[in-house]
């Protein structure tokens, strides 16, 4: 209801579309005979193009479309023609593909680790086109793509020649550059025609596309937008960017302002020779850590190379950032950039929240979806660390809640594969996680560093946060976790690594000010703002999925109504009046009058079995009167965070 009404507030009627729906990077595993990727993509009924290339060795990228069809593929990394191969992808699937043996696609050797791109045909996103070229004439080349293109990658099909790319930012018509090759811009008296592309055309010239043969030839096209909104519920969200940068040198970071956080970068440098790199989420792509130590893998279009580490590109909530030492002083750097998903507030917790037992081997631990943020413990052995870790952080680093120690690198036996949701642990049966993917009005996560004064930080919750637990990362000198909860205010703050009740030590520790839906602020505090790396988990009330809240102890049994129909899958509970620890329960472990054990987030202590306090309801979760019960003494004060 609340996005048709938004949706005629804006005057549009039609469904809104979401990044979400329209692009994918997933990572898979080759199984040397047939399997089916399920990234959610429309490719059966929309259209679209599937780039895939191997991680673990050097071979060929390919590429697939709906418009030349099934099996037929070219390679970025060679001027070849298109090839035929029943093999390798065998369908376009209304939520993704199909793959045969073919090893190029879907092989066994050295590990076989698949990178694929899904993009789907849609307006002001992305179009395939083919097209037959003669010598006759320069032509206009129809598109649907309901916006100028900004980037336009051309390809002969029927036989050799290179890959012919168009950018708004390589200075004019006359200009192009080959994504086969590390060469810099070149210039081609009328290469893309007398006249600029529009939103219903292009043009392409004989002088480029034509080899004087004498016989018509036929190219295929991929066309992307830039700035040209048609997403989200008003149907006015950017969600792919074409830009440039001017590029600096030495320990230079340069920032791009996209206006959102990306998933997908594509790089090059246009006025020097260098190579094309691509760099995305699911494979490593992170944010405000030292850049030196970051994980950004990185593939070459031009290259058949294996993935190899290059971090040059970090994330932040309003763009990307790059590193000064990758390019040449002064040199113009193109990119493509496509908006993190998902845009969509999620109405099942199922999709962004999971908890489940290890079992022995690697992968130990399944979430079920992308996940974003997870922490780790051992519930029944006593002294077992947390360990929380997060795909902006970067794989094989992380904190631990109950300590104000620093951030752990490189701690390859604790990676998690942050595609399938699982941790490759290697340490066996018992271990226990907590999953949370980052989506609108439910969970986000923000890295930034601190400037030494107050500052504000930008946010893509999509909401106002009710619960932020902020904690620096490169030290451990002003270590702990600060925690804001809405109904302490703005003057208050607790420590997620004790029991302490809520302070106002330092009253200025959130600059007095509340959060809004698209910022936080952090006040002049060492623990917040020093010249140091943090990380910001924020959660927020999603209808039927989440709830922060905050209720009085009877001492009798009572209800929290969270307003979900199921019940409560995760629930988080603090004393704020007094000391009181942060306690967790979740339906994994058990959540009902029989069986509900409870961990603690400030200490390694292994889990209580032994009390009854808390149980799962239809509506949300209840405290009981049960002796001794810490979360619902009579007239003490508590927050809680409960997910569906």
């Amino acid at each position: 209801m609340l996005a048709k009404k938004l949706l005629e507030a804006a005057g549009n009627s039609t469904q809104p579309v979401y990044v979400e729906d329209c692009f994918s990077t997933y990572l898979y595993t080759g199984n040397g005979s047939t399997q089916t990727i399920n990234n959610g993509i429309d490719l059966s009924g929309k259209g679209g193009l599937t780039w895939i290339k191997v991680r673990d060795y050097a071979d060929s990228h390919r590429l697939f479309d709906t418009t030349r069809g099934v099996g037929k593929y070219l390679t970025t990394n060679g001027t070849f023609a298109e090839t035929t191969n029943s093999a390798s992808v065998t369908a376009f699937n209304s939520n993704g593909f199909s793959l045969g043996s073919f090893a190029g696609t879907n092989g066994t050797a050295f590990g076989s680790n698949y990178a694929s791109w899904t993009f789907r045909k849609q307006p002001k996103f992305f179009d395939v086109v083919t097209f037959v070229k003669d010598s006759s004439t320069n032509q206009r080349i129809s598109h649907s793509l309901d916006s100028v293109p900004a980037c336009i990658i051309v390809k002969r099909v029927t036989s050799a020649d290179d890959w012919y790319v168009y950018h708004r930012s390589l200075g004019g018509l006359n200009k192009w550059i080959s994504l086969n090759s590390t060469g810099a811009v070149s210039t081609t008296s009328g290469a893309w025609g007398s006249s600029d592309p529009t939103t219903t055309d292009f043009g392409v010239s004989t002088n480029l596309l034509y080899d004087g043969g004498g016989t018509p030839l036929t190219y295929v096209a991929y066309v992307f937008a830039h700035n040209a909104g048609g997403f989200g519920l008003t149907g006015t969200d950017n969600v792919i960017s074409c830009g440039s940068f001017t590029a600096t040198t030495g320990a230079v970071y340069r920032d791009v302002n996209l206006g959102y956080e990306p998933q997908w970068v594509l790089v090059k440098e246009a006025s020097n020779a260098g190579t094309w790199q691509i760099t995305d989420n699911m494979r490593g792509m992170t944010s405000n850590s030292d850049i030196g130590i970051a994980t950004g893998n990185i593939l070459q279009p031009d290259s058949s190379a294996a993935e190899f580490n290059n971090p040059i590109i970090q994330t932040s909530a309003t763009g990307f950032t790059y590193y000064g030492n990758a390019y040449s002083s002064g040199a113009n750097v193109i990119y493509i950039a496509i908006r993190r998903g998902p845009m969509k507030v999620p109405t099942d917790a199922t999709k962004v929240y999971s908890a489940a037992y290890g079992t022995s081997g690697s992968p130990s631990l399944i979430a079920g979806f992308p996940v974003d943020s997870g922490l780790m413990t051992e519930p029944s052995v006593g002294g077992s660390e947390r360990f929380w870790s997060s795909r902006l952080t970067g794989a094989g680093n992380y904190l631990k809640p109950y300590s104000t120690a620093a951030e752990t690198s490189g701690q390859s036996n604790l990676t998690y594969d942050w595609m399938n949701g699982t941790w490759n642990s290697g340490l066996g049966g018992g271990y226990f996680s907590w999953n949370w993917r980052r989506a609108p009005s439910f969970f986000d996560e923000v890295c930034y560093t601190g400037t030494g004064s107050a500052t504000t930080q930008t946010h893509n919750l999509g909401a106002v946060p009710e619960l932020m637990i902020v904690k620096r990362r490169d030290g451990t000198s002003y270590g702990d976790w600060l925690v804001y909860h809405s109904a302490l205010g703005n003057t208050k703050y607790l420590l997620l690594n004790t029991n302490d009740a809520s302070a106002t030590a330092n009253s200025g520790a959130w600059n007095y000010t509340n959060p809004t839906s698209t910022q936080f602020t952090v006040g002049d505090w060492e623990s917040l703002t020093s010249t140091a790396t943090y990380v910001a988990y924020l959660f927020a009330t999603c209808a039927g999925v989440s709830k922060c809240t905050a209720f009085t102890g009877t001492g009798t049994l009572q209800t929290i109504n969270c307003g979900f129909t199921s019940g409560a899958r995760f629930v988080l509970i603090k004393r704020t009046d007094s000391t009181g620890d942060w306690y967790v329960w979740d339906s994994s472990r058990g959540l009902s009058s029989s069986t509900d054990p409870y961990l603690l987030l400030n200490s390694t202590a292994a889990e209580v079995t032994s009390t009854n306090w808390v149980d799962t309801t239809s509506t949300g979760f209840q405290v009981t009167a049960a002796s001794g019960n810490n979360v619902n003494i009579s007239g003490a004060s508590y927050i809680a965070l409960a997910i569906a």
